[in-house]
């Protein structure tokens, strides 16, 4: 049986007293992608579940997870799975799914046990659901994209997105990720909240020898923690988040809570941040 790592919800008050390992216990999740292996965390924030399956070889299986206390993993949620790896096979409700480099498969409340086939390389997300939305791959062609920033203000990215009200119907995930031009590193200036939605980051296409500073906490006492190639980080939704790297990177982000609305943001004046 799959077991989670837990990590609990976190005041800003408490927060405030850590030091750079405290924070990166918390909020940092490392080793995330290990070989035949699934790798779950936990979290008390809108009880999202981020992770991984890395199938060497054969196939990996979800089925449950004691940590939800239901019998079946996606009784009563639904999940996200992005591949980062080679094409793969997900199967899900006796069907199985082609899973292209930086797609997604949405999977439905309920839809029973998940399997990944190699080669692929599978991000996961999951959160609680209240009501069955259809299970769908997206595909890059399906995906919105959003393209913004510059190269004079060194963050020009494009945003695509794959659990969006326009691309494809969920119960409260949001999901998708954004890619950087080369020589872009800045994400997301200015900086903004949504305490309605816990968000998580994935950062990945990232150079072995290169890191991301993320910049989290509330506006007027910021923290950092450095993040690695393939290394995630929970954002409570209480805190900004944003990041600058010192190379082009992508990130997978990830939001569940009271709405589905991407533009819902409180944003944060440059002159607020200390």
């Amino acid at each position: 049986m799959t077991k989670a790592e837990t990590r609990y919800a976190i005041d800003p008050d408490t927060a405030r007293g850590f030091d750079t390992q405290k924070l990166r216990d918390h909020f940092h999740v490392g080793d995330l992608f290990r070989d035949g292996e699934i790798k779950l965390v936990y979290t008390h924030y809108d009880r999202l579940i981020l992770g991984s399956a890395v199938p060497t070889g054969g196939e990996l299986t979800l089925e449950s997870l004691p940590e939800t206390g239901t019998k079946t993993f996606l009784e009563r949620r639904e999940a996200a799975i992005l591949n980062i790896g080679a094409a793969g096979t997900v199967t899900v409700a006796g069907e199985s799914h082609q899973i292209g480099t930086g797609e997604v498969l949405y999977i439905g409340m309920g839809s029973g046990a998940i399997t990944f086939a190699a080669p692929g390389r599978y991000y996961i997300l999951s959160a609680p659901a209240h009501r069955t939305c259809p299970t769908r791959l997206i595909t890059l062609k399906d995906a919105r994209r959003v393209e913004m920033g510059a190269s004079e203000t060194v963050n020009e990215r494009v945003i695509i997105q794959f659990l969006h009200p326009e691309v494809c119907e969920s119960c409260q995930l949001l999901m998708g990720y954004t890619q950087f031009a080369k020589g872009s590193i800045w994400n997301t200036m200015p900086a903004h909240l949504h305490d309605r939605r816990m968000e998580a980051y994935l950062y990945f296409d990232l150079p072995d020898d290169a890191r991301v500073f993320h910049f989290m906490g509330q506006p007027q006492e910021t923290r950092h923690i450095v993040m690695a190639n393939e290394e995630a980080v929970i954002s409570p939704p209480w805190s900004i988040h944003c990041g600058a790297g010192t190379a082009a990177y992508t990130f997978c982000w990830a939001m569940a809570g009271d709405n589905v609305d991407f533009t819902d943001m409180d944003m944060v004046a440059m002159g607020d941040l200390r």
